[in-house]
């Protein structure tokens, strides 16, 4: 699935491919809201209804939803499920949604309540192996690989787990090609440092991405502030991007960066 990374920097890719917008909804305590990095301490409350927040999305011309349950991703065990049936039952989006995903009784659980994709973030890192199985068993529409990120001080690309709150030493890379040969087909990397900052995408790190493994649908994530950064995400090879803090802000509209997909 991978090759050798080129980290030239560069922002472009020759080919174009399908491209998804999925606005996202991050839960804690029942609420929408954003986190600062990734910090539980910095956090920005912006409503109690989630469920109006999906609507609105869906209204505006959403085909998607990243539903994240944000007290599951810390301690385990996945809080939403009524939420992701109401969501899935009255808006007609299809939902990626994790957070706390530990067997496959959790994948289950949520494709049984309306999931189109079950995200997998801490035991992918730590157990590939388990994660491989799910992806043969459930098949590769069906899970997502969370690979998040941020830079570690010997300038590598680690990946905290249990909501960003823990690292045990893997690397973006190495993780990746843990991969190889196994069938995934869809990534998400959250660049962490710019998780909630509007301070735009880290480029460069989704071209080394794109450039790593040309077969995996990567999404990006992390800092989008404006329907340019949509578009250039798009550019680097990215199959989609997560937006989160820029709609919940009326920085643009789910209208605007839909546009996209069909350009």
């Amino acid at each position: 699935m991978t090759r050798d990374p080129d980290t030239t920097g560069e922002n472009t890719v020759n080919t174009i491919r399908p491209f998804t917008v999925y606005p996202a909804i991050d839960v804690r305590g029942g609420a929408v809201v954003r986190l600062h990095k990734g910090d539980y301490d910095q956090e920005t409350r912006y409503t109690d209804n989630p469920v109006a927040v999906a609507e609105n999305y869906a209204r505006s011309g959403a085909t998607w939803l990243h539903l994240v349950d944000l007290d599951a991703a810390r301690a385990g065990g996945y809080t939403l499920l009524e939420t992701l049936r109401t969501i899935t039952e009255t808006t007609g989006l299809q939902v990626q949604t994790g957070g706390g995903v530990r067997s496959a009784e959790d994948v289950e659980r949520l494709l049984e309540a309306g999931a189109t994709r079950v995200v997998v973030g801490s035991l992918a890192v730590r157990e590939p192996e388990t994660v491989v199985g799910w992806i043969d068993r459930f098949g590769p529409e069906r899970i997502t690989v969370a690979l998040d990120t941020r830079i570690g001080e010997d300038g590598t690309w680690v990946l905290p787990v249990a909501g960003w709150t823990s690292v045990d030493g893997q690397d973006l890379i190495t993780t990746l090609h843990r991969y190889d040969g196994s069938g995934l087909r869809h990534a998400l990397c959250t660049d962490i440092g710019r998780d909630g900052t509007l301070s735009g995408p880290n480029f460069h790190l989704y071209t080394m991405l794109t450039r790593s493994a040309p077969d995996l649908q990567v999404q990006a994530s992390g800092g989008a502030r404006t329907v340019d950064d949509v578009r250039a995400a798009r550019r680097t090879g990215c199959a989609g991007i997560i937006l989160g803090k820029a709609l919940l802000e009326g920085r643009f509209t789910v209208g605007d960066a839909v546009q996209e997909e069909a350009v």
